[in-house]
């Protein structure tokens, strides 16, 4: 048997360039290797995208965000929470590519994180965001990562030092990949494409 190294694509719900939630998604890329995979980050600031509705003619970063993804073995997604929702970017890409085609949801591998400036870890963003990856089809392992007091968080080199937060993040990553590595021992056999989302 040939050696597999899951590749996962790591899209954070913030474009802002001093996010608390880009320096976790950051954070936790460092770990991968650690846990036999490699990361790559995908920014939704690449895929530029009006806000839905039924009238626009689809634009061509929907595609190609939905190629893109498509082609990891595993996704982590780190989101801020805003009111507690999801971020409007994060859901706009979600509405806009399921429109088209949801493979790159359906039956991959998902691990999601949330940081937030106060104790409250994102917990209610990430319980929205697992709901919505499942609706669509999306496998979300069961540990997700909170971090609050973001401030306290990370040590002076950038990295995740907090308690509890960073052994979730170690077993989430290996949830990542150990699923990710059983799938492609046990591929998908029907090889059908996915239907696209539901539209008003």
């Amino acid at each position: 048997m040939t050696d597999f190294t899951p590749k996962l694509a790591f899209v954070c719900g913030s474009l802002r360039d001093g996010s608390i939630n880009r320096k976790l998604e950051v954070a936790l890329m460092h770990r991968v290797a650690s846990h036999g995979g490699t990361a790559e980050a995908v920014s939704l600031s690449d895929y530029d995208m009006p806000i839905y509705h039924g009238d626009l003619e689809t634009p061509a970063t929907v595609p190609a965000l939905i190629d893109t993804l498509a082609g990891y073995d595993g996704i982590v997604i780190v989101t801020p929470e805003y009111n507690g929702s999801l971020p409007p970017v994060l859901k706009n890409a979600v509405d806009w590519t399921s429109t088209v085609s949801t493979r790159w949801i359906k039956d991959q591998t998902f691990g999601i994180a949330s940081c937030t400036p106060g104790p409250m870890s994102g917990i209610m963003c990430l319980r929205e965001l697992a709901f919505l990856l499942r609706r669509l089809g999306g496998d979300v392992v069961p540990t997700q990562v909170g971090v609050g007091n973001a401030a306290n968080a990370f040590d002076g080199d950038g990295r995740l030092s907090a308690q509890p937060s960073s052994d979730f993040a170690d077993q989430m990553l290996s949830s990542v990949i150990g699923m990710a590595r059983r799938k492609h021992a046990a591929p998908d056999s029907d090889g059908g494409e996915p239907d696209g989302g539901e539209e008003e």
